[in-house]
């Protein structure tokens, strides 16, 4: 019998952020589905650990900051705690790895890692050669595939079947019946739709500009819609740009980096209720995926569309060509032209998606000129 199929004790490793978790969603339910008796802990760094609330088939999670995912070289030096690290990977007896990485990451640290945590299967995608630090070694993924499905490629790989392919979240029954109470606590009318702009992401090269997100709420309140402006604690200083552009918008601040406030549970309902969502290529994008909440994307030229856009619900993607997309930065050297998009043309787009979804944008928009 598949050795991966019999393991109880299952290690999945995705340490980027909680948009990156929350697409590791459908392989991990491919696991849960082909072997329910299987418990999953996820291993995940401080920023995505937060996502593992939204997903049904995490029973635990471990949460670590490790040196090869350190970006920007701020780990010390400490070679200690990554040895006792994988001997504390070792106390909980792990029967099996599966190491979840974008196109650009390689499986063979952390796989190495489970190594000396005494994993006897671990399965992650390569593109080099690391000799035995993996046990299954899957190879061929083109850079375009989407991370979804890159993810599930691993896991039926070994042995898993992946019948339903869409994202999905557990939003819960408490974070719904709280939505209209935190949405009062904004100044917005719960009873009468909205619509929720995002301008954070965790990479600059990736934000659209705050004052042009200011005059799309703007363009919005214009046409009477509602407009939610939202964003973590840690971008709040770009909540309050947008909104100087837009006094008329209301704010949520909370979901992700909050400890004492909304839980990212109830910004997904939120997001769930939302007539439409407009953000550039960050969480947002990915929960209203999973939800079914219509998107206008401000896709910057950093990734390819292929690798992380929307596949569920409609959406409409905003990106100018330029000669250096993809460029996968952080920082754009240039000023972001893939982002010079006049923000009526982003009024437009929302009102063109708003208007041929008559369910979702009940006579709010008959007013409009």
């Amino acid at each position: 019998m598949n050795p991966w199929l019999q393991a109880r004790n299952i290690l999945a490793v995705r340490l980027d952020n909680i948009g990156d978790v929350v697409m590791v969603g459908p392989a991990l339910r491919a696991v849960k589905e082909s072997s329910p008796l299987a418990r999953v802990t996820l291993l995940a760094s401080a920023a995505g650990a937060a996502g593992a609330s939204l997903l049904p088939w995490v029973d635990d999670v471990i949460t670590v900051r490790p040196i090869w995912q350190d970006v920007h070289a701020r780990v010390p030096f400490h070679p200690d705690r990554d040895i006792e690290f994988a001997g504390s990977l070792a106390a909980r007896d792990f029967d099996a790895a599966l190491i979840f990485t974008s196109f650009s990451q390689t499986p063979h640290v952390p796989g190495y890692v489970c190594y000396l945590a005494g994993i006897p299967l671990r399965a992650g995608e390569s593109k080099e050669f690391a000799g035995g630090t993996l046990t299954t070694e899957l190879k061929g993924a083109s850079d375009e595939i989407h991370q979804a499905e890159r993810n599930l490629r691993l896991v039926e790989e070994v042995g898993f079947s992946g019948r339903d392919r869409r994202l999905s979240i557990d939003v819960g029954i408490e974070a719904r019946a709280a939505a209209p109470h935190l949405l009062q606590k904004t100044g917005l009318d719960p009873s009468e739709p909205y619509i929720v702009l995002h301008p954070g992401a965790s990479a600059e090269a990736r934000r659209y500009p705050c004052d042009r997100f200011g005059h799309v709420a703007c363009g919005l309140n214009d046409l009477g819609w509602q407009v939610l402006v939202t964003g973590t604690e840690k971008e709040s200083a770009l909540v309050h740009e947008v909104t100087l552009y837009a006094p008329g918008a209301h704010v949520f601040l909370g979901g992700a980096d909050r400890r004492d406030g909304p839980s990212l549970r109830d910004y997904a309902a939120l997001i769930e209720s939302a007539a439409l969502v407009v953000c550039g290529n960050t969480l947002p994008l990915h929960l209203a995926d999973a939800l079914g909440v219509p998107l206008i994307v401000l896709y910057s030229g950093t990734d390819r569309e292929e690798q992380w856009r929307p596949r569920s619900t409609r959406a409409t993607l905003l990106r100018r060509p330029t000669s250096c997309h993809p460029c996968y930065l952080f920082q754009c050297p240039i000023g972001k032209p893939c982002l010079d998009i006049p923000p009526q043309e982003v009024v437009d787009s929302a009102r063109a998606m708003l208007e041929s979804d008559p369910q979702r944008a009940p006579l709010v928009l008959m007013g409009a000129s």
